[in-house]
């Protein structure tokens, strides 16, 4: 979902500090992982009326957290040869059929367990 410029530069980025020895798609997984959690302690503990003040009042932090998120996911997936928009494709393909509108709509049970 990163267009082909901006993951150019982020390889750039990465080659030009011989990074690419530290991310294996284990250690990218990790950071995807990591960078994630790190997104989540924005929201911990909060209730659901406080979310629209904690967004504003902490907007570039969540930012760069979606974007470490965005890049480790990045690299992950250039370096294993994924396209993430194929697999997002596919995946909205597969739930499409897990979750039929009929049975899913405005309900948040797992695909197993809908009627």
């Amino acid at each position: 979902m990163i267009d082909q410029k901006l993951l150019d530069e982020l390889l750039a980025f990465r080659r030009e500090r011989d990074w690419e020895q530290f991310h294996t798609p284990r250690n990218l997984a990790a950071g995807v992982c990591i960078e994630a959690a790190e997104l989540l302690e924005h929201f911990q503990w909060a209730k659901d009326a406080e979310l629209p003040d904690i967004v504003a009042k902490n907007r570039e932090a969540i930012e760069h957290e979606i974007a470490d998120v965005a890049m480790y996911l990045s690299l992950l997936c250039s370096d294993i040869g994924v396209s993430l928009d194929d697999a997002v494709r596919r995946k909205l393909e597969l739930n499409k059929q897990k979750y039929p509108v009929d049975k899913a709509r405005g309900k948040s049970t797992k695909y197993d367990r809908l009627k």
